[in-house]
């Protein structure tokens, strides 16, 4: 059995940017932070050819074509995991809470679905590889911000090229300097 665990995000700073519309004609950035709440995927050989999802629902299907999950169809055809699999996710935060949760998910999904098949991914990979599902496949009208935080972790800043690259610098430090104690 392989169990991914994946954060959620908030941002600080730069929310909207990371659009494409608004990169495209220069550059965006965001400031963001991972959070102490995530979500958890596990993925499981079944004993006979079926899929099973199980989130907020659960469906058994014997083609991958037939989930309704788009964005787990979309993450098993990627990797070419089409049969005989279980994959359940459990989160910390309900879906909708602004926290970036369905990019969290996809980049879980992708870690693990890309475990189980033998192939390693960094979180580089897997935050383009979120992207491509949601924003290029499934036409979603959001954002990189959100793949690029869950796949990361931590505090990150991200600039958003206009050639669609992003660039991250860890644990960013804006003119702020610690101090000793003072007297």
């Amino acid at each position: 059995m392989i169990i991914t665990q994946t954060p959620f995000r908030i941002s600080f700073v730069g929310g909207g940017t990371d659009l494409e519309a608004y990169y495209k004609t220069n550059y965006g950035a965001v400031v963001s932070t991972a959070i102490n709440k995530s979500i958890y995927i596990t993925i499981n050989k079944r004993f006979d050819d079926t899929i099973r999802l199980s989130y907020s629902k659960t469906e058994i299907v014997d083609h991958v074509d037939d989930l309704q999950h788009d964005i787990a169809k979309a993450c098993l055809k990627m990797t070419g995991v089409e049969r005989g699999v279980e994959i359940t996710s459990i989160a910390d935060v309900p879906a909708g809470t602004g926290l970036g949760s369905s990019s969290s998910f996809t980049v879980g999904l992708l870690n693990a679905l890309y475990t189980y098949i033998g192939e390693q991914k960094s979180a580089q990979e897997l935050a383009e590889l979120a992207c491509r599902v949601e924003i290029d496949i499934l036409k979603h009208p959001i954002g990189k911000q959100d793949q690029f935080a869950a796949a990361y972790g931590g505090m990150n800043y991200f600039r958003f090229n206009s050639d669609g690259s992003v660039e991250r610098e860890k644990n960013p430090n804006y003119g702020c300097h610690e101090t000793g104690n003072e007297s």
